[in-house]
């Protein structure tokens, strides 16, 4: 039966439960705000984005309508402008003069004016001068400007002198007085009238009404653009004069509250401003265009947020289990050490695992700081001799390899190139030894990658070439031996696979160090196989060379030397060695030096 004591020991959180606490609040409750925020600011970029593209639109509408009202005022300029015909408006005459200057001035530049636009437009010319006929289709009063689109009528101004919108035209400034509006039956057969004087210029201080233009032209055609179709279903687009008047309307608009559009909440309201005139260009969207893509979002996100709790919380589940159950294992072991002859040598206050696991440790600390004392010399012993041994060891591949080459050579008879390779396999192996050296002139270093391509081109002939690319500089510092080769050799071993390979072996000063690059176009290396070379996984034996390479310059120079590759499957290869720039031992003090002679 548990005793009091026994009981009170187990009266804590237990660190499983900790672990999900500590999920819930940093893992579950962020999850949740973001999905809510990222909702949100969805939702508001795609409202922001909704209204620059309709705005966009909108834009494009001006343009189009604008470039079709321009039209209409390049027609009235032409005949406004014309001195020619202001010159002959203003001469009075009768009978044949008059008819013949009609029909063979007059008449023609109304045509040439008429004639230079594709818009279906009619024409209303009233001239002061009534000596000239009046030439037109049906009644003024009586109107049907669609029967006789496409031709202009001359009618004496006497005709509208009485009329509103005549009587209400501004005070003529030259060049500028002009005003679209609808006039007459403009509005019953949808349509809209250009209004513009013909003066007499010819003294500019007292410009006199000589004549007056209506060009009258279907909205329809002047506001073809403005479809609501094209910022969406549901959608309405409304042109106002300056007066708020519409003008011309796509689509069908919200309920009006006292004769203005209310600002209702389920609408989207775009303006842009048309003319000369200030017309307004009106969209009205339905949030429903955008919320549709926004329902879709949000419903994403809370799938993307439910799966993520549910994913979570068994990962939390199985997590604060795992760590629980090794814990517990720890803890364990760590009373089983408790039963050796180990003093208590550290406090730790608290009812939970970790005050037992710091009990234990204090227990163990004096055989632990003893064994890791023998354990740390033993293992700078050991890399030490391991150190030495790779620097001292040859390649016993590359020798059976070159021996076997050779024999063949021998058996063959082609005395030239035994020849040669014995002595260059000579000056590979004289210069490897070095008398036991570490450090060795990069003059040396150059020799022995030179020895060691030398046997692989009376190898393999043209199959392999080497480019040097060496700056005179360098010559005069040192480094460790054997950095280059173990790269050209692996670039042959690994790198080549059937078609001729090309190596260059570069060598330049960059401020205080010196830097070898070996590049080959063999096929490359991917991504995971860098990372395995310098980092092996245990039990794989990848890249041992390259990492004995990188060892040996860090033992002698320091950490920030080194080996870093670069490579792409297919591509090639290239390897940089860092080392700094330092120079032999001065023979007569026996010290160093980076700068100037010894």
């Amino acid at each position: 039966m548990p005793t009091l004591g026994e009981k009170q020991k187990h009266k804590y959180i237990p660190f499983g439960y900790k672990l999900m606490i500590t999920y819930m609040v940093f893992i579950i409750l962020p999850v949740i705000a973001i999905g809510y925020f990222s909702h949100s600011m969805y939702q508001d970029s795609i409202r922001q984005q909704t209204k620059n593209n309709i705005q966009g639109t909108l834009v494009q509408m001006k343009d189009n309508i604008e470039y079709k009202m321009g039209e209409v005022d390049r027609i009235s300029t032409m005949l406004y402008g014309d001195y020619s015909l202001i010159t002959q408006l203003r001469v009075y005459g009768k009978g044949w003069d008059s008819f013949e200057r009609t029909t063979k001035i007059i008449m023609p530049k109304f045509s040439i004016a008429l004639n230079s636009t594709g818009l279906n437009i009619a024409m209303f010319l009233f001239l002061e001068n009534d000596t000239f006929p009046e030439i037109y289709y049906g009644s003024i009063d009586n109107e049907r400007p669609e029967d006789f689109e496409g031709s202009y009528n001359i009618y004496h101004l006497s005709r509208i002198q009485d009329k509103a919108w005549h009587m209400d035209f501004p005070p003529e400034q030259f060049g500028k007085t002009k005003l679209w509006q609808r006039v007459e039956k403009d509005r019953e057969f949808k349509r809209i009238s250009f209004l513009r004087r013909l003066v007499d210029y010819e003294k500019p201080l007292e410009l006199k009404e000589i004549g007056f233009m209506r060009i009258s032209a279907r909205t329809e055609e002047l506001f073809q653009a403005v479809d609501y179709q094209k910022i969406g279903v549901g959608s309405a687009l409304l042109i106002k004069d300056e007066l708020g008047r519409v003008l011309y309307q796509s689509g069908t608009v919200p309920k009006e509250t006292s004769g203005k559009l209310s600002q209702n909440a389920e609408f989207l309201t775009i303006r842009e401003s048309v003319g000369e005139q200030t017309w307004q260009l009106e969209a009205y969207v339905p949030l429903t265009v955008m919320e549709q893509d926004s329902a879709k979002v949000r419903m994403f996100i809370i799938l993307i947020c439910f799966l993520c709790l549910v994913v979570f919380t068994f990962a939390g589940v199985f997590i604060s289990r795992y760590f629980s159950v090794r814990m517990n294992k720890i803890v364990f072991v760590l009373n089983a050490f408790r039963e050796g002859d180990l003093r208590k040598r550290m406090g730790y206050r608290g009812k939970d695992e970790f005050s037992q696991i710091a009990s234990a440790l204090n227990e163990m600390g004096r055989n632990i700081d003893n064994l890791i004392e023998q354990v740390y010399v033993t293992q700078i012993e050991k890399k030490e001799a391991e150190l030495e041994s790779l620097q001292a060891q040859i390649n016993p591949h590359f020798l059976y390899n070159t021996l076997s080459s050779i024999s063949r050579l021998a058996q063959f008879g082609e005395v030239d190139k035994l020849q040669r390779m014995v002595l260059d396999l000579a000056k590979f192996y004289r210069l490897s030894l070095n008398e036991g050296r570490t450090v060795i002139p990069i003059r040396s270093e150059l020799e022995q990658v030179q020895a060691y391509m030398n046997i692989q081109t009376t190898k393999f002939g043209d199959s392999v070439s080497v480019f040097y690319d060496i700056d005179p500089e360098i010559i005069k510092y040192v480094t460790v031996k054997l950095i280059l080769q173990p790269f050209i050799e692996n670039a042959l071993e690994h790198g080549w696979f059937g078609s001729p390979i090309h190596i260059r072996v570069s060598g330049k000063m960059e401020d205080d160090n010196i830097v070898f690059k070996i590049i080959d176009d063999g096929i490359g290396m991917s991504e995971d196989l860098i990372r395995q070379i310098f980092d092996p996984v245990e039990g794989l034996n990848t890249g041992f060379g390259i990492r004995n390479v990188n060892s040996r310059i860090q033992l002698h120079f320091g950490a920030k030397y080194g080996v870093t590759i670069g490579s792409r499957p297919g591509i090639g290869t290239t390897v940089q060695i860092v080392i700094p720039a330092e120079r032999a031992e001065c023979p007569n003090h026996g010290t160093k030096g980076k700068q100037g002679p010894c």
